[in-house]
């Protein structure tokens, strides 16, 4: 039963962590470094909790929050804000407790992509547990203390669509910013819904689904609920507010235990940590902050699309990659009209993304070649067909200049009719038939001329010049 075909209204909140690309971890000078392999190298008495250890707070990922924050157009917490200790055990957390905001994050508020947001907050991630030895457990310690963003939704979305969108336009706006790469399938973003169905326009019971690594996994953890919840009450039976699973190989969620609440963590202020008054700090003044934003995504789209007149497409296929994204805008500097800045699209999005997928690819092209070949096409010196010759040689390594490939390869229309006279006239010559036809008024004939003119001049000559010639040696 999917929801499209019933009465039942699906509602979904999402809480996404996101792993901060800082040189060092969140309250220590231990290297944040997820890549690293090697277990328990980057850990100090301070991330291990060790008795007389001090933490003290990485600015650097608090300035991240709040830029995060001021681009979502939320409240920053510039007067006041704190760090509070999230109790509850677990092997992987060292202190016994995490680090988080409770009742004063960072970030109130704000909308992306068209959600609204609850807040944005700071914390400290946990260490990972590792299951694959057999019939005990280990632990690594490398990636607790490493800063933590956590974005909480409003319940405002209903459909799985929406929120594997939502996440995909975080996890842009994170790579943007510089603020990490929010990689899932390495963990550094991770994402857990809040799922409720009702008939009603209230809340039904709330379940949430944790640790969802992929995209296509927000999706279907979302369906398979909705659809499990639907199936329940159809019963007359209730759902149970607990915490699931994603089971990717069954595609089904799994119970895992008792959702908590609030009050099960014991939140209270940290004592070994200041209160903040951020507004004291110049460099978090609101201004400073907006001024740091680079160009946002939705921005950019805004720009390909409406300033430009991209194919919306291909607007999506520059701006859904931060180096695909900046390549593009650096041949679009280079051109002075958006009719030429659309013809680099095209080649760029299609012809080059198609030659990249090549066993044979060896670089992309210098934004100043691409910028050169499309100033060659507009300028009627190269044919299309040219063209990708051209495209094709600069990606299999050629750093000549689009003009210079093109001459040393023939590949230069030769638009001067006088110049293509004798050779067209030898094309007429060959095929009387045509010509017969043609002055018959059969006009598929000329096109048939036409088109051996072009093989006769290898490509060399434009087509509405070879047909210009042709029409005046047949008059």
């Amino acid at each position: 039963m999917s929801q499209e075909n019933s009465e039942y209204k699906l509602t979904v909140g999402l809480e996404i962590h996101a792993e901060l690309a800082t040189k060092s971890k969140m309250w220590c000078g231990c290297k944040n470094d997820p890549d690293e392999v090697r277990p328990n190298v980057n850990i100090c008495p301070v991330c291990m909790a060790h008795p007389g250890t001090l933490p003290v707070i990485n600015k650097e990922a608090v300035r991240q929050v709040l830029r995060m924050g001021t681009a979502a157009g939320g409240t920053l917490a510039l007067d006041f804000t704190e760090f509070d200790r999230k109790n509850y055990f677990y092997p992987d957390i060292p202190k016994g407790y995490q680090l988080s905001q409770y009742k004063y994050p960072l970030v109130s508020g704000g909308e992306i992509h068209g959600v609204k947001l609850t807040r944005i907050h700071l914390e400290e991630d946990t260490g990972t547990s590792v299951h694959d030895r057999g019939d005990y457990s280990l632990v690594n310690y490398n990636r607790a203390g490493v800063p933590l963003m956590e974005l909480v939704t409003e319940p405002v979305i209903h459909s799985a669509k929406q929120a594997s969108e939502f996440a995909k336009e975080l996890q842009l706006l994170l790579q943007y910013l510089g603020a990490g790469e929010a990689n899932l399938e390495k963990g550094e973003m991770r994402v857990e819904a809040n799922i409720s169905v009702s008939k009603t326009e209230t809340f039904g019971t709330k379940v949430e689904v944790k640790n969802l690594n992929s995209f296509k996994a927000v999706e279907k953890a979302i369906e398979y609920e909705m659809n499990r919840h639907i199936a329940l009450l159809e019963k007359g039976e209730s759902i149970v507010q607990e915490t699931r699973g994603w089971d990717e190989n069954k595609g089904a969620t799994f119970s895992q235990r008792k959702k908590e609440n609030a009050h099960d963590y014991r939140y209270f202020p940290d004592p070994d940590l200041p209160k903040l008054k951020l507004g004291l700090l110049p460099e978090f003044a609101e201004d400073m902050l907006k001024q740091s934003l680079p160009e946002l995504p939705w921005q950019k789209r805004d720009r390909f699309v409406n300033t430009y007149k991209l194919n919306p497409q291909h607007a999506e296929f520059f701006v859904s990659d931060v180096k695909a994204c900046d390549y593009f805008d650096a041949i679009t500097h280079k051109l002075d009209k958006p009719e030429l800045i659309q013809l680099a699209s095209n080649y760029v999005a299609v012809d080059l993304a198609g030659l990249s997928k090549k066993p044979e690819f060896k670089q992309f092209p210098t934004a100043d070649q691409i910028a050169s070949l499309v100033q060659l096409i507009s300028e009627n010196k190269v044919s299309s067909r040219g063209a990708k010759d051209i495209l094709n040689l600069m990606a299999l390594g050629d750093t000549n200049a689009p003009e210079a490939i093109a001459e040393s390869n023939g590949w230069i229309l030769k638009n001067d009719p006088e110049a293509l006279k004798n050779t067209l006239k030898e094309v007429i010559t060959a095929n009387p038939q045509s010509v017969a036809d043609y002055k018959a008024g059969k006009l598929p004939a000329l096109q048939f001329l036409v088109g051996q003119g072009m093989k006769a001049t290898k490509g060399s000559a434009g087509p509405d010049v070879v047909k210009a010639v042709i029409l005046e040696l047949l008059a």
